[in-house]
């Protein structure tokens, strides 16, 4: 699924530029696991978020924004017709963590109930399929990923702890 959606998207950015990509690029360091995603629905309220794993990209299955309840309301919460989850990963080793998405989709890190801070923002690198990566400086502890505002229910996504 994630390959096919993949393919989509280089074909969308290659019609739309001459000098588009052709190929799928390497992800960042510290993100290998971006090219070999697992397919996992996600969770429509926080007491069942869907687990992840830092370091395993997935191939999420969202829900409709209507049918999924946040523990927070989200600061863009997307219309009607988007499509939403609900997520939770454990940090063992304090750090720098990125969230790397394939979409614009709208994400929320919480710590014990509260947002966490952000502490950059990018596009991933030309044609390796990320779209967008969020970084937070995370201790040890468990958290709840909320994505919002996705175009369609499919959306691949990973949590990773950045290298030293």
């Amino acid at each position: 699924m994630f390959n096919a959606l993949l393919a989509a998207m280089l074909l969308q950015a290659a019609a739309a530029a001459p000098d588009a990509c052709t190929a799928v690029a390497p992800p960042p360091a510290g993100m290998s696991g971006w090219a070999s995603p697992r397919p996992l629905d996600a969770g429509r309220t926080a007491k069942r978020a869907t687990m992840l794993t830092p370091g395993v990209a997935v191939s999420a299955r969202l829900s409709s924004t209507r049918d999924v309840r946040y523990a927070v309301r989200p600061e863009k919460p997307g219309g009607s017709v988007s499509y939403g989850g609900v997520f939770a990963f454990t940090v063992a080793t304090p750090g720098r963590y990125r969230v790397a998405l394939a979409s614009g989709a709208w994400i929320d890190v919480l710590a014990n109930g509260k947002p966490a801070t952000s502490v950059a923002h990018g596009h991933g690198p030309a044609c390796t399929g990320i779209r967008k990566m969020v970084d937070f400086d995370l201790t040890a502890g468990r958290y709840v990923l909320q994505v919002t505002g996705n175009g369609t229910a499919d959306l691949p996504l990973m949590v990773a702890k950045l290298p030293a």
